[in-house]
């Protein structure tokens, strides 16, 4: 009897149980189904949510079930396109959840409180949801079981609550890109079994708190762009196992203390853009793993015993230091694994040759990237230099190097700028085997004779081409129009003659807008690379990877002739600067076309005629001097011209009127510079059908006078079609000046 009653009394708590289990699993089921009711559009990608099949919940898609109970363990809602908030969402019908991913959807509202009831969960997931606001809920204390927390890319802001120190269990934490304010709370040094935070790209206050050294099993810490302050503490001495420390973009100061480098495992170390100072610490070179250096736009002042012994780097760059050194004593004992090396704007000195001749950046194999910019180095380029075979990236702007430039290039090499040197002798026939360059900056030396013709067959993939301020001389090839990619060509302030040049159908860089540049360095703090150009009337330090250039300035040179209707082709260009020639005849009629057009530059020519009534259509025009030419007539008006109210800007061109000059006088009453304007019009007319009368008289008097001479006869009458024929084109010039001022 008693056995009957043991079994009876087990079956029916096996009923009860199973009855539970089924009570829960359709609380569940309903939970899911009644947040798809308040999501906008989610019968797509939760069509299998519904109470009619409640049974195979286990089937629904994003759902992962217990196999044993049958209850959801896992919820991963990724790229499911959900429009809504979590509001309605019943998480406390999940007592045996695991994991939840809310990734890349439209949320929006805030994280309910109700997110604490997930208390068996290990894995939290919300990201890629900019429109969730509000802070995130004290609540999330009580996840005690949390190994992950990842809330990155999200609209979210207030403190970092200090319930964070509860989740003792975790081993990941990522709150980037989330907004947070205020400090960090000093109860995160209770995350002992922490391997890696990231707190980066936030609005984070105040310090790192001392409590940070409690987490030594932490690997890779990540506090980069935000706002902290004041000192490192020295208890990151205590991180043993440290292996990546980014801090880069915040206002930390002071000296970095000498047992930063008691991690035998750190590898990387990004601290650029601070307010360090001193000496950067030896030590962190003492353990035989740094790979890795950034500490560019701070203020140290000496690292030559920090990097000499570094013989693992493969990346240093102490951009914008006060570093007052030797140039030898910035590289280490064993170069060659370095791939990447910049020392730009410091105040490094010397020669890349040593005093016996040596060249020792010559012996840095792998080298990819290499940028001593901006310092007071001197002397000549080693032909080495070229047969480096991966530089990718070179820039010795702004140094005092000298010499004739013998070295060749590699395929690899992409951008070379050697601007602002004391550079000589003709263009660098060595260039000629530059095939891959993008961007080659020759501007500010002492470069002559002629551009060469082979520029465009040589370097295909050109996109920047700058050989500014130099002494080159002669017309410009017309080979150089058959660039496919140039953007951005500048061959001001030479001694450049003759016309320019008018076919441009192969432009095809600057006849349609341009993207960005697309290239690739894998190195976070360097500022990639940047030009400087003279656009809008001033020198603008242009990033090439931020924004397309597309500009042409031939400015400061002795071209001649007219603009041609040629340029007006380039409907991609932004900027055009051809000032401070000696172009003479119209402004092209069709240069509304260029409705990209940000600045536009003719002064000091001497260009004639009105100013086109297709002016109206450069909707983008925030930069324009047309002073000191010959130009006549009124000044066209237009939503954007009427923005340009310096009248300096057409001064020095006496027959103009209209806004922002005095305003013209009523047509059907000429003025006095009008009357005299349509005087030397009707003088100008009469000149011309006089030439045309005397040399067509000439040429029917002579012709019959010669008419039995063969021999005089066809050599004199080709004279005579050659004067008829420059008379025509001069009479045609005459006619186009005269209906542009008409028509304006």
């Amino acid at each position: 009897m008693k056995r009957i009653h043991l079994l009876l009394s087990c079956t029916c708590f096996l009923l009860s149980a199973s009855a539970s289990v089924r009570a829960n699993i359709q609380r569940e089921a309903a939970a899911l189904v009644n947040w798809k009711v308040s999501l906008a559009g989610a019968d797509g990608s939760l069509a299998s949510w519904s109470l009619a099949n409640s049974t195979s919940l286990c089937r629904w898609l994003h759902i992962t079930c217990d196999r044993k109970a049958g209850h959801i363990i896992e919820l991963d809602l990724r790229d499911a396109s959900l429009d809504g908030t979590l509001d309605e969402l019943d998480f406390s019908a999940f007592p045996h959840l695991k994991e939840l991913r809310l990734v890349n959807n439209g949320l929006h509202g805030t994280i309910p409180t109700g997110i604490g009831n997930l208390t068996s969960l290990v894995r939290l997931e919300i990201s890629s949801n900019p429109y969730l606001r509000g802070a995130i809920p004290h609540s999330i204390g009580q996840l005690k079981n949390l190994v992950l927390m990842q809330l990155t890319f999200l609209g979210l802001d207030g403190t970092l609550p200090e319930e964070v120190g509860n989740l003792t269990s975790l081993e990941d934490l990522q709150l980037n890109s989330v907004t947070l304010t205020g400090s960090i709370p000093v109860t995160m040094g209770m995350l002992v079994k922490l391997r890696s935070l990231d707190l980066s790209l936030n609005n984070l206050t105040g310090s790192i708190p001392l409590e940070i050294g409690n987490m030594t099993k932490l690997l890779h810490m990540d506090f980069s762009r935000n706002y902290l302050v004041g000192q490192l503490p020295n208890t990151i001495s205590h991180l043993a196992e440290l292996q990546f420390l980014v801090l880069s973009g915040n206002q930390f100061g002071g000296h970095i203390f000498p047992e930063l480098g008691n991690s035998s495992f750190l590898n990387t170390i990004y601290v650029a853009k601070n307010n360090f100072s001193g000496l950067f610490p030896s030590s962190v070179c003492e353990r035989g793993a740094l790979r890795t250096i950034s500490a560019g736009y701070n203020g140290f002042t000496g690292i030559q015993q920090a990097v000499q012994n570094c013989t693992t780097l493969v990346s240093v760059d102490f951009t914008a230091n006060n570093i007052v050194a030797e140039l030898r004593g910035c590289f280490g004992e064993h170069p060659e694994s370095l791939a990447l090396m910049a020392f730009s704007q410091n105040q490094l000195y010397g020669s890349l040759l040593t005093e016996q001749g040596e060249v020792f950046v010559c012996n840095v194999t792998y080298l990819t990237l290499l940028d001593l910019s901006d310092n007071a180095l001197n002397g000549g380029l080693p032909e080495c230099i070229g047969d480096m075979p991966y530089l990718t990236f070179m820039d010795l702007s702004r140094n005092s190097f000298s010499g004739v430039v013998s070295f060749s290039c590699q395929d690899s090499l992409n951008q070379l700028h050697l601007a602002n040197n004391h550079f000589r002798g003709t263009f660098p026939l060595g260039l000629k085997k530059c095939k891959s360059l993008i961007t080659l900056d020759l501007g500010g030396n002492h470069f002559s004779g002629t551009i060469p013709s082979w520029l465009s067959m040589s370097m295909p993939r050109l996109r920047f081409l700058l050989l500014s301020s130099n002494i080159f001389n002669g017309i410009i090839p017309h080979q150089i129009l058959q660039f496919r990619q140039l953007q951005l060509l500048d061959l001001s302030k030479n001694r450049l003659t003759g016309p320019v040049p008018d076919d441009f159908t192969n432009f095809t860089g600057m006849i349609q807008e341009q993207e960005p540049i697309d290239i690739i360095y894998n190195y976070d703090d360097f500022d990639k690379e940047v030009i400087e150009i003279i656009w809008k009337n001033a020198g603008r330090v242009y990033n090439l990877w931020k924004g397309a250039v597309v500009g042409m300035d031939l400015s400061d040179n002795f071209l001649s002739q007219e603009i041609p209707n040629g340029l007006t082709t380039l409907l991609g260009l932004r900027y055009l600067n051809l000032s401070g020639n000696h172009l003479l005849g119209c402004i092209p009629n069709n240069i509304g076309n260029l409705v990209l057009l940000e600045s536009l530059d003719l002064r000091q020519n001497q260009l004639s005629g009105g100013i086109p009534p297709s002016f109206a259509a450069l909707m983008s025009i925030s930069v324009l001097n047309l002073s000191y030419n010959g130009l006549s007539g009124r000044i066209p008006t237009g939503r954007q011209l009427q923005t340009l109210v310096d009248p300096s800007i057409y001064s020095h061109n006496l027959g103009l009127c209209g806004f922002p000059l005095e305003g013209c006088m009523n047509s059907s009453t000429p003025t006095r510079n009008e009357v005299g304007q349509v005087g030397d019009r009707e003088a100008l007319w009469l000149y011309c059908f006089v030439a045309a009368g005397f040399i067509f008289g000439f040429w029917l008097y002579w012709g019959m006078f010669l008419f039995y001479s063969e021999t005089w006869r066809c050599p004199f009458h080709q004279y005579v079609d050659n004067m008829q024929g420059k008379a025509t084109k001069k009479l045609y010039s005459c006619m186009s000046c005269f209906w542009s001022t008409v028509w304006c």
